[in-house]
């Protein structure tokens, strides 16, 4: 079979749809690259049987009332390619008014595919392949209820940052939901790819989460397994404009970072009610772990050295031990380092 891309895919000769379900907010110097990532994908998969089929795409971007070039620029593609790219641009700001899961909230009740698939839009998919080979796993292993994948992290010129970030585990692996609950890396965002029957009722506990990867990972864990590939299909943009991990840094960062682990812990105990307690002892161990990042953010040594939090102390990488203890105990030639590097960035 030739293989195909989604641009040119006749929804007519597919078995099924998958729906790209993205989120936008001023990012317009970078969702071009996003949409085009998305209808570059090639959708061939493989059945169970080792035959092969094509499914189709739809695109689903909600744009937040982005006050720059986003919504003409969503406009202008879906006019070039209709009924695949499909946007929802808001003349008011949602996350304003207090819907912080966008996607739930807006994305997935008018997805209609057998998958979704997540996306930020300051980050895109720069592999082809990324959601054939992720939709003839999930074909294959109907017990899998998420497949995610590494992601290289890149900064706003394009240059490689950092390989190891995105990347939580150096071979393909099946997470246990045990695993998938209580683990210490992070999975791209843009790498998770489910069945969309996931989310058709969504629990309290991921309406009320500030973010939207995390209760993900915890409702496929109370239905199934995940399987990770360690491959580089897409790319994380480090501190983009409009970015969460921007907003965070903006601003009271302690008071944003107290409330996020209030709001985080309320999360795992509500998912703990949920599922009876079954994975109790994980919930709680990701609810301390999560608190004991946000004490490294904020650079309070009270917390990170705490004897209470060692173990999650020990899964830091040696790179970022080796910064923390020496920000601890030399300070002054820290910050006078970290201004170098600063300005010899901003003249490169």
């Amino acid at each position: 079979m030739r293989s195909r891309s989604a641009a040119d895919a006749g929804a007519a000769e597919t078995d099924f749809l998958v729906s790209i379900c993205a989120v936008c907010y001023c990012h317009a110097p970078y969702l071009t690259e996003a949409l085009n990532g998305f209808l570059a994908q090639r959708t061939d998969y493989r059945r169970p049987d080792g035959s092969t089929g094509r499914f189709g795409i739809e695109i689903l971007v909600h744009d937040d009332a982005s006050p720059d070039e986003s919504g003409d620029i969503l406009r202008a593609y879906e006019e070039q390619f209709p009924g695949v790219v499909k946007p929802l641009i808001q003349t008011e700001n949602q996350y304003s008014r207090g819907i912080t899961n966008i996607s739930g909230a807006f994305n997935f009740p008018r997805a209609l595919g057998r998958y979704i698939a997540l996306m930020d839009c300051d980050d895109y998919w720069q592999s082809p392949d990324k959601l054939s080979a992720q939709v003839s796993w999930m074909e294959a292993h109907p017990d899998c209820q998420l497949c995610v994948h590494a992601a290289e992290v890149k900064n706003d010129r394009g240059e490689l940052v950092d390989q190891s970030l995105m990347r939580p585990y150096r071979k393909d692996r099946t997470l246990s939901p045990k695993e998938l609950i209580d683990k210490a890396g992070s999975f791209p965002f843009g790498s998770m790819l489910f069945r969309s029957s996931l989310v058709k009722t969504l629990p309290r506990y991921y309406v009320d989460c500030p973010v939207g990867d995390r209760p993900i990972e915890l409702m496929a864990a109370a239905k199934g397994n995940a399987r990770y590939m360690d491959r580089f299909y897409s790319v994380y943009r480090f501190n983009g404009k409009g970015s969460w991990t921007e907003s965070m840094r903006t601003g009271d960062q302690r008071a944003k970072q107290d409330r996020y682990a209030r709001q985080m812990r309320a999360m795992y105990e509500e998912f703990d009610r949920e599922t009876g307690g079954v994975f109790h002892r994980e919930a709680v161990s990701a609810s301390h772990r999560l608190f004991f990042l946000t004490r490294v953010n904020l650079r309070d040594w009270k917390g990170i050295y705490n004897p209470k939090y060692r173990r999650f102390y020990r899964e830091l990488p040696l790179a970022t031990r080796f910064f923390c203890r020496f920000e601890q105990l030399l300070p002054g030639p820290y910050r006078a380092l970290q201004k170098l590097y600063h300005r010899i960035a901003r003249r490169s």
